[in-house]
């Protein structure tokens, strides 16, 4: 199975319709259930990592810095979340065959949407963009990301680059 095959795979068992409420833990579980079946494959369960990363850091941080907010915030960032890393992976394979400086540049443009725009305005900068640095990592987001509005920014920058 080509990787194009499966990041399209991917992205429909993840892509789930859940009930507010329930989104975070849904993810989540999901997210769990990928890293640990050793039948997943590789991009795949290093996708589901940064999921799971992401949305355990919301939770922390949620917890410490806003104590008084909702669940339904959480749920909201978490689905944005996904949809973002959703819509990454889906402009990867549509660029697929386009030339790698067009792949570079919708890459740094993911990159640069997801640090831009902090959540939490964290100062430990080595851990939340701890994937952003790597150059090993498929998702190279910023934990510190309010993803609501990276997922609006993001969409509307890749409409204009049409």
């Amino acid at each position: 199975m080509t990787m194009k095959k499966i990041l399209i795979v991917f992205m429909l068992v993840i892509g789930m319709n859940a009930q507010a409420q329930e989104v975070y833990n849904e993810l989540r579980k999901t997210n769990k259930a990928i890293i640990e079946n050793p039948q997943s494959h590789g991009i795949i369960r290093t996708i589901s990592r940064f999921k799971l990363d992401a949305l355990n850091y919301l939770a922390i941080k949620m917890q410490e810095e806003m104590p008084d907010s909702s669940a339904y915030f959480l749920d909201r960032q978490a689905l944005a979340m996904n949809e973002y890393v959703q819509f990454y992976i889906q402009k990867i394979v549509e660029l697929n065959e386009m030339p790698q400086a067009l792949q570079e540049q919708m890459t740094k443009m993911f990159m640069e949407t997801s640090k831009d725009n902090p959540l939490f305005k964290d100062k430990d900068k080595e851990m939340v963009l701890s994937y952003y640095n790597s150059g090993e990592s498929l998702t190279r987001f910023s934990l510190d990301t309010n993803w609501e509005k990276a997922l609006e920014i993001i969409k509307k920058k890749m409409e204009k680059n049409r």
